[in-house]
């Protein structure tokens, strides 16, 4: 009887330890596993995670081209963040006007009728919104007043700002072609350079008219 309880001791003694290691090792297994799924889903199904890593992205691509530019999430620097960025649109825009006036003189010059009317039109268009972007037509729009800006409009505001700066480029690169083909005598395809610069001119205009709609939309 002694010896058949003592076996049975030693039975349970071996037993027990082993079955607590199993289960928990599963136990720790199972919630590494957690773990890790909710990792997964804190960095790349979380909304509110992908939309301010995408904010801090554009953040940075626009201070890398306008040093001194922070944003619109604080109300105290948003008027300074906008009037940097009309300010680099207007200088790249004023650059190629000045390209522009010394195409449609030369142009003048050469005799080139139809091409030289074609130029004084896309001087005169850009002339018109340049006068928009530097004298700000939005006055105290709600954009700039409001304590706090919807997540969904400081992404927007951003994406045009990009937008703007690649386009203000688009039409620089547009009106050089356009001012090469005059210098080189190529007259005959310059009639199509002034119509790609216009159209470079209107898509930015475009864009422009789209980033006013978020500052004036905001109560």
């Amino acid at each position: 009887m002694a010896a058949g309880l003592l076996k049975e001791s030693i039975s349970l003694r071996f037993f027990w330890p082993s079955g607590f290691d199993t289960l928990n090792r599963e136990s720790d297994e199972n919630s590494l596993l957690e773990i890790r799924q909710g990792r997964s889903l804190s960095s790349t199904a979380n909304p509110y995670f992908d939309r301010a890593k995408s904010q801090t992205s554009l953040q940075e691509k626009i201070e890398l081209a306008i040093p001194g530019f922070h944003g619109y999430k604080e109300k105290e620097l948003r008027r300074e963040s906008d009037k940097l960025i009309r300010n680099q649109i207007y200088q790249k825009l004023s650059d190629a006007e000045s390209q522009a006036k010394d195409t449609y003189r030369s142009l003048v010059n050469q005799g080139a009728n139809d091409t030289w009317d074609d130029t004084d039109h896309l001087l005169a268009r850009l002339d018109r919104v340049m006068e928009r972007i530097n004298h700000s037509e939005y006055g105290y729009a709600g954009f700039f007043d409001a304590t706090k800006v919807k997540e969904p409009d400081l992404d927007r505001m951003m994406s045009y700002d990009m937008q703007l700066i690649q386009m203000a480029d688009n039409v620089t690169t547009a009106i050089q072609a356009l001012k090469d083909s005059v210098d080189n005598n190529r007259l005959p395809e310059a009639k199509g350079k002034v119509g790609a610069a216009m159209k470079t001119v209107d898509a930015l205009e475009n864009a422009y008219d789209g980033r006013k709609q978020i500052i004036v939309g905001v109560q």
